[in-house]
């Protein structure tokens, strides 16, 4: 493989990841807890969303097969994707819900810091925006952990009932592959290897000020979102996303 295979291939697991927990988050629109906490995850789902489509436009430009970011959103399989195995979980509980963005953010926000610095100056441009947005969300999703955790009684045993199901996706946030490896060391991408050491010291930090148990680094196995290798939710979830854009594909809005 090329450093430019890879690379486009890197946009694609930036966007596709930032598309499905936008996509996931805005599930919740109608069901959350609180009027407050609906607008605020509607709000963060469509900062995710707006950040897929800068990586997917950039994408779009380095395949040049004809198709634009809304084909590549919508019309494309399951095994076509490279999101995060964590962003195509079920939303759960509120406690799995803020649980997976906090996952997520910890390691979306060092992502984003590293790429603000790339060679690339597209990515650093993206980046550097999509930072200022992904900093308030990591604040955000920090917070509810430490409320939830550190609360109540009831609380507390809801998000110790949410890390199991959501901790065995986070071994994707620290092992690198080995095109992230090749990325890093051209200068295209963060160092996965500071991404990993900086997502485990917050979630320490945090998990620690929640009176939560920190689990022993989760495991790999068999699924691997970067490679297509999906779990059988995010078919069920793009069956959903994709509906209107396959039955009508010549629609305009």
């Amino acid at each position: 493989m090329t450093i430019e295979h890879d690379l486009t291939h890197y946009l694609l697991h930036l966007g596709d990841s930032a598309l499905i927990q936008g996509q996931r988050l805005s599930q919740w629109i109608g069901h959350a807890p609180a009027l407050e906490e609906e607008l605020a995850l509607a709000n963060v789902g469509l900062d995710l969303i707006g950040q897929a489509r800068h990586w997917l436009e950039y994408a779009v430009e380095r395949l040049d097969d004809g198709r634009d970011a809304d084909a590549l959103a919508f019309l494309r399989n399951e095994r076509e994707l490279r999101n995060l195995l964590l962003v195509e979980q079920p939303n759960g509980d509120y406690a799995v819900t803020i649980l997976k963005q906090f996952f997520y953010d910890a390691w979306h926000f060092q992502v984003l810091h590293g790429l603000s610095t790339s060679s690339d100056a597209r990515i650093a441009g993206i980046a550097a925006k999509g930072l200022k947005e992904v900093t308030y969300h990591l604040r955000r999703s920090a917070e509810w952990v430490e409320r939830l955790g550190d609360g109540t009684e009831e609380s507390h045993a809801r998000m110790l009932a949410a890390l199991p199901k959501v901790w065995r996706f986070t071994v994707e946030l620290v092992n690198a592959s080995d095109a992230e490896q090749r990325l890093a060391a051209a200068g295209l991408i963060a160092d996965p290897l500071e991404v990993a050491a900086a997502w485990r010291a917050k979630v320490a930090d945090v998990f620690a000020r929640a009176t939560l148990p920190l689990p022993e680094p989760a495991s790999p196995f068999y699924l691997d979102g970067r490679q297509g290798l999906h779990s059988e939710h995010l078919g069920l979830l793009l069956a959903d996303m994709q509906y209107l854009p396959r039955a009508y594909p010549d629609a305009t809005w």
